[in-house]
């Protein structure tokens, strides 16, 4: 029953889809009405080509997840590999990540957020234009339940600096351990940079 409701199309739409098409942008989305069944949502902002999120919603029918992105071919190979693994707990959406971190993702509505590989804008005059900041650990403390957990990767070391030093001087935030299941979980820029022997830095905080 839960597959078959995931494979049903949107009005007006003649076939499957688990692209979500937004009706506002100002209006906070309703985890009830993205699912067939309410349980613990997860949300990955850049979501890529799907590698990590669709494996990882595979092994955790038991919670709800989200794959943000803002280029549509993305979203797309997104689909078809949610479709074909008949996943009833995914869901797309196209907006940018920082858009509906701060005004449609309810309050204390997640369970996790993930962020990996986000765009590093190494050089230093657009550094500003970096998603994980200090404005970031904000909007996260305000979408995660308490005791959820932001993960995030990165191969920049740079950014890793950025990253934990912005969550580090949240005193809403402690370290937490990335779990392993996770960590063996890799997304398609991961299995890039590892081939060409670029390590991966990863770090976990939990709201308090």
């Amino acid at each position: 029953m839960e597959k078959q409701a995931a494979r049903q199309p949107h009005p007006g739409q003649t076939q499957p889809c688990l692209i979500y098409p937004l009706t506002s942008i100002l209006e906070p989305l309703e985890p009830a009405t993205l699912f067939p069944r309410l349980q613990p949502l997860e949300v990955e902002l850049g979501s890529g080509d799907g590698s990590f999120i669709a494996q990882y919603a595979q092994l955790h029918p038991e919670r709800n997840f989200l794959a943000v992105e803002r280029l549509l071919g993305r979203l797309r190979k997104i689909d078809r590999k949610g479709l074909r693994a008949g996943l009833a707990n995914l869901r797309l959406v196209r907006i940018e990540a920082s858009y509906l971190l701060e005004y449609l993702l309810p309050r204390e509505s997640l369970r996790a957020l993930h962020v990996y590989f986000p765009d590093p804008w190494p050089k230093r005059r657009h550094r500003q234009n970096r998603l994980v900041n200090a404005r970031f650990t904000e909007l996260a403390r305000q979408v995660l339940a308490p005791c959820g957990v932001v993960y995030l990767r990165t191969d920049d070391e740079d950014y890793f600096a950025q990253m934990t030093a912005a969550f580090a001087a949240n005193t809403d935030f402690s370290l937490a351990e990335m779990p392993a299941e996770l960590s063996r979980i890799m997304t398609d820029f991961e299995k890039d940079f590892l081939a060409k022997g670029v390590n991966t830095l990863r770090a976990a905080y939990q709201r308090r």
